[in-house]
């Protein structure tokens, strides 16, 4: 009997997210805010709780975030990492430094404490790739001038992903200095591996994992992953980090194929990793929090449009380019939810998975709209502004050229 409630609810979970995903690409948006909102209405204090799949729901989750990390390793070659990383960054302590503080602010303000305050600066801080990937190519931008400057900020917040899943995983696990220097230890020091391994063996690996049937290629590539992640995990460094090294460490057509292979079943588990969030969001604990998720959303946005123009000017981009750069990056989504999953799970702040779950729901929404409309409206401004000198200007002009001329 239990089996076939785990059965029927977790087949309504899956049919009612492939009918949300379908209504949102109708009207071109994101389905990450609609997955939320499916969790918080099934979850503890919405309209009808689940019960007998909520464990299978915690597993699919988890596998969720490995895939997640899995496929932005695929999209990296170690030596383009290593190339953004001497190149641009300055951009990325930039937008470290722009969009963490204000979340870590918050939070302190908010009489949340030290640890709190690092969940919720990455809460911040990290832009949704997987969004503004989709913008990108929506609004038929991949090919302009200030795309790659937009994907370098992305591939540095990502790399960046590598040094902090591992500090707060030891944070929210309550790890002292000692313990929580091994993670970090751990953690640089496989990520320096992998890299190493990656620039000098990347053709050796991939050959070894290579295969021409896609069903072992398949098979290989996501228990490797599975694999790596939890042995991760059990050392205390993030199994997302280690999902992450292994798409790095692959390359070439094994990357490409792995790519196409596991893109279905990525989304299949991130959907799922979104809705699990919100069963564990009670929709009655987001009122009170709005107002500052709203003020935090509001700042950040603007944060991440001067974080995108800044590194738009230094990489030599036209002002309309570095209007859009910096629109591009407002949205908020998958990694963010990450993060503030990893404080909910220990229990750190109970206020913390509602705010980052109104901030993310705000934001990818609004991220899309500041992607399209940052520019026309920057420029409609800068022209409102110079238009009454121009006028001045041009007037007397006018007078003098309509005036007769003396004999």
């Amino acid at each position: 009997m239990h089996s076939a409630v785990l059965l029927i609810e977790f087949g309504s979970i899956i049919l009612g997210l492939g009918l949300l995903g379908r209504f949102a690409g109708r009207f071109r948006l994101s389905p990450i805010p609609l997955y939320l909102l499916a969790g918080l209405a099934f979850g503890e204090g919405g309209l009808l709780p689940l019960g007998a799949s909520e464990e299978f729901v915690a597993t699919g989750a988890e596998i969720g975030v490995i895939l997640l990390l899995l496929m932005l390793g695929l999209e990296y070659t170690a030596s383009d990492l290593v190339s953004n990383l001497k190149t641009h960054y300055p951009s990325g302590l930039v937008d470290c430094a722009l969009n963490a503080l204000p979340g870590a602010a918050v939070a302190l303000l908010l009489g949340w404490g030290p640890v709190a305050a690092v969940v919720l600066a990455g809460v911040t801080w990290i832009s949704s790739s997987g969004v503004i990937a989709k913008v990108l190519g929506d609004l038929g931008r991949v090919g302009n001038r200030e795309t790659p400057v937009i994907l370098s900020v992305l591939v540095l917040e990502d790399l960046a992903m590598a040094v902090y899943l591992p500090i707060v995983t030891a944070l929210v696990a309550g790890a002292g200095l000692l313990a929580g220097s091994l993670t970090l230890a751990i953690a640089l020091g496989a990520a320096g591996l992998v890299l190493f391994l990656a620039l000098r063996y990347g053709r050796v690996i991939s050959r070894f994992v290579s295969s021409d049937d896609p069903e072992k290629l398949l098979l290989v590539v996501l228990g490797l992953t599975i694999l790596v992640a939890g042995v991760a995990q059990q050392l205390q460094v993030s199994a997302a980090v280690g999902a992450f090294l292994v798409g790095i460490a692959l390359s070439g057509e094994v990357a490409e194929g792995a790519h196409t292979l596991l893109s279905p079943l990525r989304d299949l588990f991130a959907a799922v990793f979104f809705v699990f969030f919100g069963l564990h969001t009670d929709p009655s604990s987001i009122p009170p929090v709005l107002l500052p998720a709203l003020g935090l959303a509001v700042v950040t946005a603007l944060t991440k449009i001067a974080t995108g123009y800044w590194a738009a000017r230094r990489a030599g981009i036209s002002v309309k380019g570095r209007w859009r750069a910096g629109g591009a990056l407002v949205a908020r989504g998958e990694f963010s939810i990450v993060i503030a999953g990893l404080a909910v799970s220990a229990g750190i702040e109970p206020s913390l998975g509602p705010l980052a779950t109104a901030y993310v729901l705000i934001l990818v929404v609004l991220g899309p709209l500041t992607a399209r409309y940052t520019e026309p409206v920057a420029t409609w401004w800068s022209r409102r502004r110079e238009s009454p000198r121009g006028t001045a200007e041009t007037t007397p002009r006018t007078k003098e050229a309509d005036a007769p001329v003396a004999d």
